[in-house]
């Protein structure tokens, strides 16, 4: 199915941490081992809040040299990129991949204004490989995936958006449903997006037979054997 989740489909992923949603994917299929979430660190200035889970708002940026755009040339197409964010009233993760080659995170897209006007236009929070600013002033509750934390804007401005992009390894695609927290990112194939939260109580319940043994006042390395050599469906 690729119609998108109700509230309540959608909060039963905010119930998971994105690891969690890994091992799950995982679970339904093998093949997800391999690829659609990130693959290098990235800064999370706000590990307490909870996980996100939106649809992919893409866009690319540079700030090493001036954008090409100029007056109220620039001044449309920043608002044509507040519009597409604004389209559709599902929550949406903004998703935006730095085009500077090894410069990426000169300068910093994102900062206290930008936090709030995307807030304000229904996105739960960033994933990018560029760098953010304002730290302290940062909308309340909006959560930032970046590449570094940086001082200066620099020569920021938008490229393109509704475009794919990658992301420390993710590719996103305009639309993708994204799963993340301070571990990082993960896409959602909408096709298994449904299964998730059954997978990972699947996995749950492998896994505390281990915890709790191991968590267990009386441990011991007998019966962490005997668990390990037992039933196969354990963890």
């Amino acid at each position: 199915m690729t119609d998108r989740l109700t509230e309540a489909e959608l909060a039963a992923l905010r119930a998971l941490d994105t690891p969690t949603v890994c091992n799950a994917l995982e679970e339904i299929d093998s093949k997800f081992r391999d690829t659609g979430f990130t693959t290098r660190p990235l800064v999370c200035p706000f590990p307490d809040l909870p996980p996100i889970v939106g649809y992919a708002r893409t866009a690319t940026c540079r700030s090493v040299h001036p954008g090409t755009r100029k007056g109220q040339t620039a001044t449309d197409f920043r608002v044509a990129y507040y519009g597409y964010v604004n389209e559709g009233d599902e929550p949406k993760i903004a998703v935006i991949q730095d085009l500077d080659g090894p410069h990426v995170g000169h300068g910093a897209f994102w900062g206290e204004v930008q936090s709030n006007v995307h807030k304000a236009l229904g996105c739960l929070g960033v994933v990018t490989d560029g760098c953010i600013r304002d730290i302290p002033d940062w909308a309340d509750g909006f959560q930032a995936l970046a590449g570094s934390i940086k001082p200066s804007h620099a020569h920021v401005h938008a490229v393109d958006y509704g475009c794919q992009v990658m992301i420390s390894g993710m590719i996103v695609n305009h639309g993708d449903l994204i799963h993340a927290d301070q571990h990082g990112a993960v896409v959602i194939p909408m096709d298994v997006a449904r299964q998730v939260p059954a997978a990972a109580a699947r996995i749950a319940a492998k896994e505390k037979v281990i915890l709790d043994i191991a968590k267990g006042p009386d441990f011991s390395f007998e019966k962490l054997r005997a668990a390990m050599l037992g039933p196969k469906d354990i963890h």
